[in-house]
């Protein structure tokens, strides 16, 4: 069951917000721009008994926000020239009379009903009898009209837009969304980076997804602003993962309806976009799809992006362009506008494994099965630089580069892991900056790699199952956490990784 929410709602919201916080001239345009009028007052009991007992200065201040019936506003108008005249203030009363939109309106309708009260001023006396109707008199004119404005008004809880935003954090909250502590950008609705505190290495195992051997996970990652942790299977699916609670999302609406995002074929590989709102996936058929992670939506379908699967993506910087590798040991530039190629590289023996653009962007850097780190000139399309040797030893000779990760902290470097005991952080010109290593001779090769949000710690896992943390800033192994069991396909998540600290 899904919950509709009023437009004219939402403006009430912000108009409350605009009085409560003395913002008058925008408050009167948003209402004659939405035609939507607050109507609401701080008290009944108070308006009404500043009616009832004259206290007309007070209730127009309260009313000029309000949109009232005309017979009501003009009654109410009507009564305060009265009483003005009998308080023989003939001056305030002739005013009110004669230049209030009101009294010009009673004036338009009611010509008989103004005259009576032209000739009232004229008097150099007050008669009640004269003034009201037989059977009438002040305190009934006044009981009726309190009656009749209490009825077009309202109260609602101060600050009603501030504490409903509260509420659905606090929900969010609960639901495992915001990890506890975390600020909120409330505008983007997302969890605000935090930059001030310390990225610590994790020390336990936060969270644990289990998966069954024909739904396994071949792919996963964390967006860029930490709100979702998504995962590509061998059977196709997509999935968005409370990472503080191991479940599904349901409050991404298309997983709550089993709408998952869907690959044709095995999901390889997965990419976020920057700004965290779109979702690129490789499949093994070649296919690239781009989604809108919010709403599932695809947004793009490269049907025939490569000859064979899609090992790696990665978004330009300014989200127009989408690149890609593959195991036809091609990497390719898609336009996301235009759905068409753009640029294609050649040149790698054996499986692209990785890809990234240079911090610069003028460059694209790659890693292969065929042992080498390539780097090529964005514009020309031409490779630029060839390395090899890149810190990993093995008995059978040169060895196959899993991976590539910009350093933060430097855009002259990054990160090489290799199927080997050694990862390193190499400069653009192919010289290695420093090299960390398993310590293990045999069962410690890398099989994958990641770097914290900030680049001060790198995070390899091993053949062996075991996560090995080394801190970039001194250069050592810092701790080793055995993190998978041989027999189960599982998605664990550490405390440290997830949130960056």
């Amino acid at each position: 069951m899904s919950l509709e929410i009023e437009a004219s709602d939402v403006v009430r919201l912000i108009e409350q917000f605009l009085k409560e916080n003395n913002l008058k001239k925008t408050l009167a345009v948003l209402q004659e721009e939405s035609t939507v009028s607050l109507n609401t007052v701080d008290s009944v009991e108070k308006f009404t008994s500043d009616i009832n007992n004259g206290h007309w200065d007070v209730v127009l201040e309260a009313i000029q926000p309000l949109k009232l019936p005309d017979k009501t506003l003009l009654d109410l108008y009507e009564q305060i020239v009265l009483e003005l005249i009998e308080l023989r203030e003939l001056g305030a009363a002739r005013t009110l009379l004669r230049q209030t939109d009101p009294m010009k309106m009673l004036k338009h309708q009611q010509p008989d009903r103004f005259i009576h009260l032209e000739n009232l001023l004229t008097r150099s006396y007050f008669d009640p009898r004269e003034a009201y109707p037989e059977g009438s008199s002040k305190e009934k004119r006044r009981a009726a009209i309190a009656h009749a404005l209490s009825s077009e008004v309202t109260v609602v809880p101060a600050s009603r837009l501030l504490a409903l935003l509260t509420q659905a954090l606090k929900w969010q909250q609960h639901q495992g969304l915001l990890p506890p502590g975390t600020s909120i950008d409330v505008f983007r609705g997302k969890v605000a980076v935090r930059d001030i505190e310390d990225e610590k290495v994790p020390t336990r195992l936060h969270k644990q997804i289990k998966f069954g051997m024909k739904s396994h996970v071949e792919c996963a990652g964390f967006s860029p602003d930490g709100q979702f942790l998504v995962t590509g299977n061998v059977d196709g699916f997509i999935e968005v993962w409370n990472f503080q609670t191991g479940k599904i999302r349901k409050d991404l609406k298309y997983q709550a309806q089993e709408n998952f995002m869907l690959m044709d074929d095995t999901v390889l590989s997965l990419s976020f976009s920057r700004d965290s709102e779109m979702l690129a996936t490789g499949g093994q058929d070649g296919k690239i799809k781009v989604w809108k992670i919010t709403t599932g939506q695809c947004l793009r379908k490269f049907e025939k992006a490569h000859s064979n699967g899609v090992t790696a993506l990665r978004f330009s910087r300014d989200n127009g362009q989408l690149l890609s590798c593959s195991f036809d040991q091609m990497i390719r530039i898609h336009g996301l506008k235009s759905g068409k190629l753009l640029k294609e590289f050649k040149g790698h023996t054996s499986f692209v494994n990785d890809v990234m653009f240079s911090a610069d962007g003028h460059h694209v850097i790659s890693a292969s099965s065929d042992a080498s780190v390539r780097i090529w000139n964005l514009k020309s399309q031409e490779m630029v630089h060839s390395f090899r040797s890149l810190g990993g030893a093995s008995a059978v000779g040169e060895v196959s580069v899993n991976s590539i990760h910009p350093l933060p902290k430097n855009p002259e470097h990054f990160v090489v892991c290799n199927k080997s005991n050694t990862v390193v952080i190499m400069n653009t010109q192919g010289n290695i900056v420093r090299s960390f290593t398993s310590g293990k001779r045999e069962g410690g090769d890398f099989v994958a790699c990641v770097l914290s949000p900030r680049g001060e710690w790198i995070y390899c896992v091993g053949e062996d199952m075991v996560l090995y943390a080394f801190s970039t800033t001194s250069g050592k192994l810092e701790r080793t956490l055995t993190i998978h069991e041989r027999d189960n396909v599982i998605v664990n998540c550490y405390l440290g990784i997830v949130d960056g600290r």
